[in-house]
């Protein structure tokens, strides 16, 4: 402000820049044609005054209202909480570098969702959106591909027509995961899939299957349990592993969730977690920290997540190709209790499983 009162305006900034309104506007509004150190000095000089553009006139004369559109759908199987307030934190931060917000709306399903998406776009109060934990045939996808409207996935899909994307690579962690486990010695490893019909199932099942690969272990489809995305589904898929007549000695677990669940279903057993069967996991919930022993998993930065999809979907928006908008980054490995040496073999395993089952029951 110049006064109390007294705003600002283009024409202020112009003048004591010495540069046409013109000039200022399209620097202000990244438009390629104006030079960096124009750029630069234009935003300088307007943080110094303190210049802040009406949005409605610069959605006017842009088209866009500079700001970033996000539908969650509560009706996921854990409506997205384990990485919600950091991912949020993540693209307001990511969004404010470049002075735009965040337009956040909940759906109860698929079809709400969609719904949500047209009539946020319609209504301009977002020029673009992200959309979180996608899946192989994503009809999000489809509606904003179709309606021209910009968008960056926080995930992979089948068809990557159109598609920038912010990915973790949770294949590579479940192939360093067997790795790491045959290592120890292991030789017949689960796995509990995630969510059906989800991109990240396939990819962290084919990284399942490479490690296998790469460890010279043939593939057994006994040694796969149901789809596990939560603690009860965990805990009956790792029963249903662990009471074959030769069970594996660790078991991966798509989702955290699905690893606390397990963690049940292996002392249902008598056995304890990291000594007689190991369990390593992906997600880095917080509960995994809590338990005893400490789950080992692979941990997310959704913060540095959210930022990414800020920027790229903002670059999106601004006319970038989307093919040149795809990135790639790897989870952290949290080495913790729930997995060790293998100690048993599976036919001992399979006995002692035998074994304490049968004194539960006298």
């Amino acid at each position: 402000m110049n006064a109390i009162g007294k705003r600002t305006t283009i024409d202020d900034l112009a003048k004591s820049l010495g540069l046409t309104k013109s000039t200022v506007s399209r620097a202000l509004n990244d438009y390629p044609d104006i030079s960096e150190a124009t750029r630069l000095r234009v935003r300088h000089a307007a943080s110094v005054q303190n210049y802040r553009p009406l949005s409605h006139a610069q959605a006017i004369k842009t088209g866009r209202v500079r700001s970033i559109g996000l539908v969650l759908q509560v009706s996921e199987h854990d409506g997205h909480r384990p990485f919600l307030a950091n991912f949020l934190a993540g693209i307001t931060e990511g969004a404010a570098l470049h002075d735009w917000t965040l337009t956040l709306a909940t759906a109860s399903s698929t079809t709400d969702t969609i719904r949500l998406l047209e009539k946020l776009s319609q209504e301009r109060k977002a020029d673009g959106f992200i959309l979180p934990r996608t899946y192989l045939q994503d009809r999000r996808i489809d509606a904003l591909r179709n309606g021209h409207v910009p968008f960056v996935l926080y995930g992979r899909t089948e068809d990557i027509a159109e598609c920038a994307w912010y990915d973790i690579a949770g294949e590579t962690a479940m192939q360093e995961a067997v790795a790491e486990l045959f290592r120890l010695g292991h030789r017949r490893i689960g796995f509990l899939p995630g969510g059906e019909g989800y991109n990240y199932t396939k990819l962290r099942t084919e990284g399942y299957l490479e490690g296998l690969a790469q460890a010279g272990l043939s593939q057994d489809p006994a040694l796969i349990g149901p789809n596990a995305v939560n603690k009860q589904q965990g805990a009956d898929a790792t029963q249903k592993l662990l009471l074959q007549s030769e069970p594996p000695t660790a078991i991966l677990c798509s989702v955290d969730h699905a690893a606390i669940g397990a963690y049940d279903a292996i002392r249902s057993c008598g056995l304890e977690v990291g000594k007689e069967v190991s369990i390593i996991a992906y997600d880095g919930v917080p509960e995994g920290a809590v338990l005893n022993p400490q789950l080992s998993t692979y941990a997310v930065d959704t913060k540095h997540a959210g930022a990414r999809l800020a920027e790229l979907l903002i670059r999106r928006v601004r006319g970038e190709a989307a093919q040149t908008l795809r990135e790639i980054g790897n989870a952290r490995f949290l080495d913790r209790g729930s997995h060790g040496p293998c100690l048993l073999t599976s036919n001992d395993l399979a006995a002692l499983i035998k074994l304490k089952s049968d004194h539960r029951e006298e």
